[in-house]
């Protein structure tokens, strides 16, 4: 039960709070280049967890459970505070960029209670390729924005991360609306 790739997935929820601790502040430009830092460990933790249980041969049922439950911890957590970390004109999303990470954050609420619908009738949800391209541009999106926290001069950085933004709430979209089609043929 505690294989390394649980270990890994489980270390990423742990890392959350420490997460949301460097981006509490936003004008202590520091924490947001510790937190960009942390949270590139924690995308490439969730890369080998994966990687290596295939690899290893040691896929368990608690691992299939908790990482896209660090996923999406992880996901929500980033979300509310580039959100709502502001002090004067610092803020990372604002205005309507609000409005795609709410696309993003309401479509991973909503994906999970389908999956975990589906799952009591024993149907899977595969993952479509679309679907890891929106979690590519979620991914360099957030990192994007909060490498911005930490070099707020870079006016491009935080410009790429919306572009991004967007990008990933549109995949959301698309990807959304594909799982519900496949959830609704199974509904009565």
């Amino acid at each position: 039960m505690l294989s390394l790739p649980n270990i890994l997935t489980l270390s990423r929820i742990v890392a959350v709070p420490l997460l949301v601790w460097f981006l509490w502040w936003p004008t202590w430009a520091a924490g947001f280049g510790i937190a960009f830092a942390l949270y590139c460990l924690m995308g490439v933790t969730d890369y080998f967890d994966g990687y290596l249980a295939r690899a290893q041969g040691t896929v368990s049922k608690l691992g299939v459970f908790l990482d896209p439950i660090a996923d999406k911890i992880m996901v929500a957590a980033v979300i509310l505070m580039l959100v709502g970390t502001r002090h004067d004109d610092v803020a990372v999303i604002t205005g309507v960029h609000i409005i795609a990470a709410l696309v993003i954050l309401l479509r991973e609420i909503a994906v999970s209670g389908l999956r975990e619908f589906l799952a009591g009738l024993q149907v899977s949800l595969p993952v479509s390729r679309l679907a890891k391209w929106k979690t590519t541009l979620q991914l360099v999106a957030f990192g994007a924005l909060i490498l911005a926290g930490a070099l707020p001069a870079q006016m491009w950085i935080k410009g790429v991360g919306l572009a991004c933004l967007w990008g990933a709430a549109a995949l959301t979209l698309i990807t959304g609306w594909d799982y519900l089609r496949v959830g609704v043929r199974h509904m009565d």
